[in-house]
């Protein structure tokens, strides 16, 4: 990935999207070549020259003090996400890739005391991932939420691939098209954080060739947060579900996100989720007597 690019095309994609109306600026007519507003506008909202401006436009972040990107952000009228964002790209751009930031491109793996956390939460589906949505680790509920997914044999299990490449996604999530949306901002959020991770290249390539929806949506440069919102699925087993979802990063040096599901109490999706958790509990228990049964089978022992 070429982050000089990167920024390039995201502070384009940006300015694109806002017209005069909309920054305050007035309108004399004319024929406009580009949809939004122009370079110059921008460096005028903004507080500092054209040619400054034109200069970070090409991906020339050299020398972008918070000021300027602070100002460069108000212009653009960018949202919190989309600031973060801006700033990851403006290092990665200056340095190659920040310190502070840098990315374990290995397996990333938690403790035993971690999934043993995970194992007692058993009456919500617990889901971790990392920044390329790569499934890190679940409790027995949250394995049994996404349980289609998880019938993927490539490891490891990816949300993305799921979401993009297995036609069963498009009746999972209620949603599809916004669930869509959501997972490539938030693949372009993680671009920006690990410019050089070379697994996550190799995802976006993968995605960008098989996909004609991932390679339009990967092309607007949108990004989000994660943290919190609802999740409306339907689940083979049981049916609708509407999860109001919370996601907590883990500090653990591998830049994790646990995702805690829920529903309000006496709901139907509430209900869903005890038969959820009997079915899984029934279902985890029959592998386990089929695996025993077939050692105590195998000769020699």
């Amino acid at each position: 990935m070429d982050n000089r690019d990167d920024l390039s095309q995201f502070l384009v994609s940006r300015r694109a999207r806002l017209s005069l109306e909309q920054v305050g600026l007035p309108d004399f007519g004319g024929r406009r070549r580009v949809p939004g507003l122009r370079r110059e506008e921008v460096a005028l909202l903004a507080g500092m020259s054209s040619e400054y401006y034109k200069r970070l436009e090409r991906g020339n972040a050299k020398g972008a003090s918070e000021a300027v990107i602070d100002g460069v952000s108000r212009a653009l009228q960018l949202d919190e996400a989309e600031h973060s964002h801006l700033l990851e790209l403006i290092r990665a751009a200056n340095t190659g890739v920040h310190p502070a930031r840098r990315r374990l491109t290995g397996k990333a793996q938690i403790s035993g005391t971690v999934q043993q956390t995970l194992d007692a939460m058993s009456t919500v589906p617990v889901y971790v991932q990392n920044g390329r949505l790569d499934a890190v680790a679940t409790n027995r509920l949250g394995r049994a939420l996404f349980s289609e997914m998880f019938e993927d044999s490539r490891q490891p299990v990816n949300a993305a691939r799921f979401a993009f490449l297995d036609a069963r996604a498009q009746t999972f999530y209620r949603d599809w098209e916004s669930n869509t949306r959501q997972i490539v901002a938030l693949l372009r959020v993680e671009a920006g954080r690990s410019p050089f991770d070379r697994k996550l290249s190799d995802l976006v390539g993968e995605l960008s060739t098989r996909s004609d929806l991932f390679r339009k949506l990967w092309g607007a440069h949108d990004v989000r947060q994660h943290r919190s919102g609802i999740k409306s699925v339907h689940h083979p087993i049981v049916g609708d579900l509407d999860l109001d979802y919370l996601g907590l990063d883990l500090a653990y040096g591998q830049a994790l996100q646990m995702l805690v599901f829920s529903a309000e109490p006496g709901s139907a999706s509430h209900d869903g989720l005890q038969l959820l958790a009997n079915w899984a509990a029934t279902n985890t228990a029959e592998i386990q007597a089929n695996n025993e049964s077939a050692t105590k089978q195998t000769p020699g022992n």
